[in-house]
């Protein structure tokens, strides 16, 4: 097996130990470490292979102007630029093939800015005392950030916190040995969809677009799915989306927290990648199973999914601002925009007979969207449901006649000259600009 080299990064002033545990264990298990110390006041015990002062200036600053700031904040703040910076350039030289960072609220916020700037496949773990917290804004986890609870380690080694500690150091090592990173060559198309009982369109969709060529990430839109969605959006990693189910658009306009955040179908948009959009489960909004019904949603239809999630059943103004919302969104994208309206219904209980069908809702809501859709968005009305074979042949008809005209294209990485990896339209897993 081939050896595999984990960077290490932490406050080595004061959780040296904890450090050099994590060390320890991968090394025994036949790894390799570099390590990288993001601490302002105090020093490790020993020479780290990137000092805190190697990490201020990746960033373009110092630890005396750390200090300096007289701001743990700001000061944290410094490093946690340099860090990212210095470890993105440092995969980049091929130096690891894993992170793994510790710490408490001031190390998370670091690590969540560290693990962004590292591209989709690396191994990354962040071992946290406030793993799983809401205290972690999902907006600024990476697509496959892993997350282990540091319980019991505050200050010092005990055997509490060693078993966390070498379990994490076991799981980013073997994670780095297992991995097969995304390959860099394919054209990816990413899709949004709840899954195949309530959206069956990926089922025809994939074999389709992979026999074409093509490769399709297909994400759970529900919240975090979303989010990781519009962060490789963002990135440019897909040649074409097929953004076929937006409700969480709707779980956001009415406060949701299950939600993919206010850049919900803009990322795509921005980077002039082209849009295969509908509004799939428009009329759903989802919440908390497991917590109290609020009271706003009292008089609504609901649809109870399993212990973890209820959905609510939109009335008529609920959906007009869903409507709005798709239309504020879409206005923001630069390249092309195809909205298909099946006239029959958006999910499988929206589809005549079903218990949330309702017909004169559903056609209310599409004539509002279709009104309020601005200009650079091409309105495809079609006489089906959105599970009906009619949908999927729709979508893979314009999505071929974009590849004819050329829209569609797979343009290669490029390099910038800082160093970082940019994407052009089409391109594949970027590193972040911090």
């Amino acid at each position: 097996m081939m050896n595999k080299t984990i960077l290490v990064i932490g406050t080595y002033d004061t959780k040296d130990d904890e450090l050099g545990f994590l060390a320890e264990v991968i090394q025994a298990q036949g790894g390799q470490v570099v390590t990288m110390d993001v601490s302002v006041l105090g020093d490790p015990s020993k020479p780290t292979d990137y000092s805190k002062h190697d990490v201020a200036q990746e960033g373009g600053s110092s630890i005396q102007a750390a200090v300096a700031s007289g701001n743990e904040n700001q000061a944290m703040q410094i490093m946690a630029t340099g860090a990212a910076l210095l470890a993105a350039r440092l995969f980049t030289e091929g130096r690891f093939h894993g992170l793994i960072v510790l710490g408490g609220t001031m190390g998370t916020d670091l690590a969540l800015d560290v693990c962004s700037a590292v591209p989709l496949g690396v191994p990354k773990y962040i071992v946290s005392t406030v793993s799983f917290s809401p205290l972690i804004p999902a907006e600024r986890l990476a697509a496959d950030t892993q997350m282990i609870l540091w319980a019991g380690g505050l200050y010092g080694l005990n055997s509490v916190c060693k078993a966390s500690l070498s379990q994490a150091a076991g799981a980013v090592l073997g994670a780095a040995r297992a991995v097969q990173m995304p390959d860099p060559d394919k054209p990816l198309i990413g899709m949004t969809s709840l899954g195949t009982s309530a959206l069956k369109y990926v089922i025809p969709l994939k074999p389709a677009l992979e026999a074409r060529g093509f490769e399709v990430a297909v994400f759970h839109a529900t919240g975090m799915g979303g989010r990781a969605f519009e962060s490789l959006a963002g990135q440019g990693a897909f040649a074409c989306v097929f953004d076929l189910c937006t409700q969480e658009l709707g779980n956001h306009v009415h406060g949701s927290n299950i939600s993919a955040g206010a850049d919900r179908l803009t990322n795509a948009g921005l980077n002039g990648t082209p849009q295969i959009v509908a509004p799939g489960c428009y009329d759903l909004v989802d919440i908390v199973g497991w917590q109290p019904l609020p009271d706003k949603w009292s008089d609504h239809l609901k649809h109870e999914h399993n212990r973890l999630l209820t959905s609510i059943v939109l009335n008529d103004d609920e959906r007009r601002l869903v409507a709005h919302a798709h239309g504020a969104q879409l206005a923001k994208a630069t390249g092309p925009v195809a909205m298909l309206l099946p006239e029959k219904g958006l999910g499988e209980w929206d589809r005549a007979g079903a218990d949330l069908h309702n017909q004169a809702g559903l056609n209310a809501f599409l004539l509002e969207l279709e009104q309020t859709l601005p200009s650079n968005v091409f309105v495809h009305r079609i006489e089906c449901h959105i599970n009906d074979a009619e949908f999927a042949d729709k979508a893979l008809e314009i999505f071929d006649d974009w590849r004819a005209k050329g829209v569609i294209a797979w343009l290669t990485l490029e390099k910038a000259p800082s160093n970082k990896t940019n994407l052009r339209r089409g391109g594949r897993f970027q590193s972040l600009a911090i």
